[in-house]
């Protein structure tokens, strides 16, 4: 049996990668118990009797977590075993940090466990409850079996409260209606009691009172020995006062911020002189001599005489950290004297290094191309002294075919260059009008630069040069808003006409003509950001990130206004400069559903789309080569490589020769308007897999590119072409890519390493029923691929497509 499955798997050639899940499947049948003593029993099931459904998962989870059974479904133990086992017995010396040991039964956890729960359903109202355990041994697999007799539940039958403060009562009762969980009639429940100590200790650390404490918050509660009422409990609150008279309010008195001289903090023994200068009651005193007064004491939000507000100490806390210029940011209080109503600060702030410097680089490996990127990032997070946070990087890379016995980087199609720079500043820069943010988020105001260099080999060369200025603020804390009133374009492009002939620019590239133009762009950008801050979160959410990008109409007024002649539409557009300019809108949507599924399980549904519209002054030229979209990608369509998609039926078999279909790889399908969905469900491998967490995801994704008018630049040789590529309703279901796949994600908490594998099951390239290649995957694999690559050279069909990545897809 075991040989057929393997013989099975080679056949369908899923090679290295399914090979090792055969492995792991093996593992995974072997027993735990062979490596146990004979004394020994391995925790096969834990059973929890006659407990209300609703408390089932909380019951289960006073279980120690020595005596669970691992899922399974799960490889953690198979993986324990293979790594810490010798001499057929787990190993006690030398463990290897590999997945997670089985579950040996311990009658000492055992009880500990029973203890636990019972005391867990006495907290939720069952006063009377008893839980008794059981276990049940069997050739070395142990069940255990708690059984509880909760007796009847206890509700809540009279509420009163014991308050002596007036003051603290008054607030307490105008606040209650928002925060309480605790009503007549509830059952009894030792959380909500928690929870209404907690939040009547937040409320007095809000309003004034810094000196207030949890335990000046109890309960009396009265059972039914003590009120002869049946199954019904009497709650009293108390809220008390100090031994030494009734709480009292304090406001913020100045404010001491003292930076260290370096980041080593501030030595012992050294004796520094403070400032004495106080502006706007903060004494600021910087022994780095590195900032500037105002850009740090602007994220102090304890201002002098205001009422002490714990809100606002965390506020400040967060944006001077946001700051990225101190790693270390403590806020202490001190009194003049007892008799004082007000808290003097101190914020004492360590500095970080200022400038760093980054060398990266990665490899992208997709299918049949490989390449490499090379950048280096210098960062100065304070170039002018108040946190700016200048960046410079440069970066170059390449791209080249393998495959067919050639040698890596003996034919490079692809090389890219470009230095970008940029100033972040901590605050809206806005002339005239100073916004006072921070609330929710640090707001910042980018001014960008940058050159891009791009040669696609016997095709073309593109100089792009981009200038913009953009704002970011927080509406709330999940609502992001991003503004660029300024976004200023400059593009050279050259077709290498030399080399491609006339009729095959006309008849078969279709985007020759994007590639061949000098043009300028001037317009601004605006994108809302939904709940970003929740996407490392294992919760049920909707994220949102909407934009437009927008271009040409400003010009267009100004050109109208000088009054010159031009008639885009018989290829005479107005110019700027002596060049064309650009004429478009192209919003974009991503709209994103994730669902909690319990423990680190997660379902998530993407619909990503977005459509480019040229008008005006570019209703002839189009939308210009970078503000195509393209389809396919480790973040896209995932069993297809960048770029390989579409646009809607397009087969690249129309090109005219293998040359020129080798050249205009990854120019020839674009489209302006693009759809694509995904569905991926998450899931844990192992929690501890050589020293980082390995997760795993099945993923299903869908898409295409297309165009939404004929191409009016050429006036002949397109009308079968722009039937296969123009998006049509009728025609979606057909011109749709749909691929599956698996993944690996090593999360190392501050970066996960990702590698897909996506199979190709509809390609739209393909008519009628020959568009369900994975029926072609299974049988006649071999005779499919040597045919499309006779019709397609060079270029050649891959079935299964890998992926690598640094972080998540989506």
């Amino acid at each position: 049996m075991i040989l057929k499955a393997y013989q099975y798997l080679i056949n369908i050639k899923l090679k290295s990668t399914a090979i090792l899940l055969f492995i792991i499947v093996l593992i995974q049948a072997c027993s735990s118990t062979k490596y146990i003593a004979d004394y020994q029993s391995i925790v096969k099931k834990v059973t929890i009797d006659s407990v209300d459904k609703k408390f089932e998962e909380q019951a289960y989870n006073y279980v120690q977590k020595d005596l669970r059974p691992a899922s399974k479904l799960s490889i953690q133990v198979p993986l324990y075993n293979l790594f810490n086992t010798k001499d057929g017995r787990y190993k006690t010396t030398d463990i290897k940090p590999f997945g997670t040991p089985p579950a040996i039964l311990d009658s000492t956890l055992v009880e500990i466990s029973r203890t636990q729960i019972q005391k867990f359903l006495k907290s939720k109202g069952y006063r009377q409850a008893e839980v008794t355990s059981a276990i049940k041994v069997e050739n070395k697999k142990a069940e255990v079996i708690f059984s509880a007799k909760p007796g009847p539940a206890y509700f809540i039958d009279k509420l009163t409260d014991s308050i002596p403060n007036t003051n603290i009562k008054n607030l307490y009762e105008s606040n209650k209606a928002s925060v309480t969980h605790l009503h007549k009639g509830m059952q009894y429940d030792e959380d909500s009691l928690t929870y209404e100590r907690e939040q009547i200790y937040r409320i007095m650390k809000e309003n004034g009172y810094f000196y207030f404490l949890r335990p000046y918050v109890n309960f009396d509660v009265y059972g039914a020995e003590a009120t002869s009422k049946t199954n019904k409990i009497d709650l009293n609150l108390n809220v008390t006062d100090p031994n030494d008279g009734p709480h009292k309010q304090f406001n913020i008195g100045y404010t001491h911020m003292i930076i260290a001289p370096n980041p080593d903090g501030f030595p012992d023994s050294v004796r520094y002189k403070l400032n004495k200068d106080t502006i706007n009651g903060i004494i600021f005193t910087d022994f780095s001599k590195r900032y500037r007064r105002n850009p740090i004491v602007r994220y102090d939000f304890l201002k002098q005489g205001e009422l002490y507000d714990i809100r606002n100490e965390n506020l400040t806390y967060d944006r001077l950290y946001e700051l990225n210029i101190f790693k270390n940011v403590k806020i202490d209080y001190f009194r003049r004297d007892s008799t004082s109503n007000k808290v003097n600060t101190v914020i004492q702030l360590i500095p970080q290094k200022v400038m760093s410097n980054r060398v990266e680089g990665e490899v992208p490996f997709n299918g049949g191309t490989v390449g490499f990127n090379l950048s280096n990032t210098y960062t100065n997070n304070n170039i002018f002294r108040g946190a700016e946070r200048f960046e410079l990087q440069v970066k170059g890379g390449l791209q080249s075919r393998i495959g067919n016995g050639a040698k890596p980087f003996s034919d490079i199609y692809q090389r890219d260059f470009s230095i970008s720079a940029s100033i972040t500043v901590p605050r809206l820069m806005i002339p005239f009008y100073n916004p006072v943010l921070g609330g929710n988020g640090m707001p910042h105001t980018t001014f960008a630069s940058s050159y891009i260099y791009a040669l696609q080999k016997d095709v073309s060369v593109r100089r792009i040069f981009i200038n913009s200025v953009t704002y970011d603020w927080f509406e709330t804390k999940s609502k992001l808003h991003s503004f660029t009133p300024l976004n200023f374009e400059y593009r050279f492009g050259n077709l290498d006409t030399a080399n491609i002939d006339l009729a095959t620019r006309l008849n078969n590239l279709y985007y020759s003509a994007l590639l061949d133009r000098k043009d300028l762009t001037l317009g601004m950008k605006y994108t809302y950001t939904l709940n970003a801050d929740k996407l490392n979160q294992l919760r049920t959410f909707v994220y949102l990130r909407a934009g437009m990008d927008i271009a040409g109409n400003m010009l267009q007024g100004i050109s109208r206004l000088a009054g010159s002649k031009h008639d885009p539409a018989n290829d005479d557009p107005a110019k700027i400069l002596g060049l064309p300019f650009n004429q478009y809108m192209r919003p974009e949507v991503d709209l994103r559903w994730y669902k909690h599924l319990g423990g680190e399980r997660q379902f998530i549904a993407r619909l990503n789309a977005g459509v480019a519209y040229a008008y005006g002054n570019s209703v002839l030229t189009g939308i210009p080569f970078e503000k195509q979209f393209f389809a396919g990608g480790s973040s896209g369509v995932r069993a297809w490589q960048a770029r390989t998609i579409g646009p809607g039926n397009y087969n690249r078999e129309v090109i005219a020769s293998d040359a020129y279909r080798k050249a205009f790889f990854g120019l020839d399908q674009l489209g302006t308007m693009r759809i694509e969905t995904n569905f991926e469900y998450r899931f844990t491998v192992a929690k501890n897999f050589l020293g980082a967490t390995l997760k795993g995801a099945a993923f299903v994704d869908a898409g295409n590119v297309w165009n939404i008018r004929k191409n009016e630049s050429v006036s002949s040789g397109f009308d079968e072409l722009d039937e296969l590529t123009i998006f049509r309703v009728s025609k979606l279901a057909k011109q749709l890519a749909v691929g599956t796949g698996l993944g690996l994600r090593y999360d190392v908490q501050y970066f996960v390493f990702r590698f897909d594998v996506g199979l190709k099951l509809k390609d739209p390239q393909f008519s009628g029923s020959d568009q369900w290649v994975i029926s072609k995957f299974f049988t006649g694999a071999r005779d499919f691929k040597n045919n499309y690559n006779a019709t397609h050279g060079p270029d050649t069909y891959r079935f299964i497509q890998y992926n690598f990545g640094i972080g998540m897809p989506f």
